[in-house]
């Protein structure tokens, strides 16, 4: 992906380049499934999609359609690093990212330690490097730690390991209906999970980019990186940061026209693909260069890849 593209910004950056590393045996020591942290949803007829002026054409975000989805259940917030960590001490799990020895970080987090190393070993990389020894718990690579985020969402993890997790938690990935009908909260057609307006009477409601990308973030949000899961007011459902944050990993592979001719009845997206819907946004996105913070907005990665900016949220049959 080039620096140059309009959805570089934000949108995590493919692995596909790095080999698929061996299955490991997970010890079988799955929770019993808790609703504790969940919101139940009604379910229902909405207006999924969008024509907005804004997005970008590749999405696929529109045309609206009319969908249903059955009542499910859904995380009222991204699984955090505490929980994550609960899941790694039970099953001893290996992340892609630990397996595969690198992921990626924005290049303003990377140690100056490394910095240089790190850019002199992949030029062009302007603002997402590879940085050996990054992962979930180091997410800013070797020396950073989790202090002080331990309720901030878990970041480093693909779309495999968020599968993995939910499993054992008894849970599963939100299809990307799921996931659009829980993030409008409500409101039929808004923008944003709480309306039209980004800042309205000049209040931040979500965790992304203010100033100029890349070069300098005004923090006029109060956060530079993640944020903590349950920042910010939730939803007309209940549900936090579904708007910026982390991008959040979704059940269906991606496709940018299925939707128009497949289901409308709980759709599960197309059988096959090449990558993942991720959904939300992240800390990272700007409207100069990527809004996929719209609740609407909709972007996707190879099952694989792994950032800084990469989580995910759980849901449940009802």
């Amino acid at each position: 992906m080039s620096p140059a593209s309009p959805s570089a910004c934000c949108t995590p950056p493919s692995s596909t380049r790095r080999p698929t590393p061996r299955k490991r045996t997970v010890r079988d020591t799955r929770r019993r499934p808790s609703l504790e942290g969940m919101e139940k949803l009604a379910g229902g007829e909405f207006l999924m999609g969008s024509e907005d002026r804004d997005a970008f054409p590749a999405d696929g975000e529109d045309p609206v359609r009319s969908v249903t989805v059955n009542p499910f259940y859904i995380d009222q917030a991204h699984v955090t690093n505490e929980q994550f960590a609960e899941f790694i001490r039970s099953t001893r799990y290996r992340t892609e990212a630990e397996r595969f020895g690198w992921s990626f970080v924005f290049y303003q987090f990377v140690p100056p330690v490394i910095a240089r190393r790190v850019q002199q070993a992949v030029k062009g990389a302007e603002w997402w490097w590879p940085v050996k020894g990054a992962q979930w718990n180091r997410p800013n690579g070797p020396g950073s730690n989790l202090k002080g985020r331990r309720d901030h969402p878990v970041a480093h993890v693909s779309w495999n390991d968020a599968n993995e997790y939910a499993a054992w938690a008894g849970k599963r990935l939100p299809t990307e209906a799921e996931w659009e009908y829980a993030a409008r909260g409500g409101l039929e057609q808004a923008r944003f999970p709480w309306g039209d307006e980004l800042t309205p009477d000049g209040e931040h409601r979500c965790n992304i980019w203010q100033g100029e990308f890349p070069e300098k973030n005004t923090l006029e949000d109060g956060y530079h990186g993640t944020a903590p899961a349950r920042a910010f007011k939730p939803n007309g459902f209940g549900l936090h940061n579904v708007a910026g944050n982390v991008w959040e990993w979704c059940s269906d592979w991606f496709n940018p026209v299925f939707h128009r001719t497949g289901p409308s009845l709980n759709p599960e997206g197309p059988p096959n693909g090449q990558a993942r819907v991720i959904r939300g946004g992240s800390y990272l996105c700007h409207v100069s260069y990527c809004n996929r913070y719209r609740v609407a907005a909709r972007s996707s990665n190879t099952p694989d890849s792994t950032t800084g900016n990469l989580g995910f949220r759980c849901a449940a049959d009802a």
